[in-house]
């Protein structure tokens, strides 16, 4: 078992064409150590965010998930898929 807390980061945009790079600055200033980042629409569901669900699973006891989208939808999907020892946060893209 971990001793220490992970900050990980969770950028997404909807298509190829997008860029994530506002949202890993915004994830970094944040303190995120571990960003992760997909293209997938925000209609997908669990079994096609690869990424989210890979963070989800090694997420301990006192570790935080911080995303860098609009916090309805990550924060619903997050907090009905994480262990209830996980934060989940959104970070201020500003």
């Amino acid at each position: 078992m971990r001793s220490t807390r992970v900050v990980y980061g969770y950028a997404r945009v909807s298509t190829g064409d997008q860029d994530t790079a506002i949202q890993n600055a915004a994830l970094r200033a944040a303190g995120c150590i571990a960003n992760l980042v997909e293209k997938v629409t925000g209609a997908t569901t669990t079994a096609g965010r690869d990424e989210l669900c890979r963070a989800l699973s090694v997420l301990g006891a006192g570790d935080i998930l911080v995303g860098g989208r609009s916090p309805s939808p990550f924060s619903t999907f997050c907090r009905r898929h994480a262990a209830a020892s996980v934060t989940v946060e959104l970070c201020s893209l500003r």
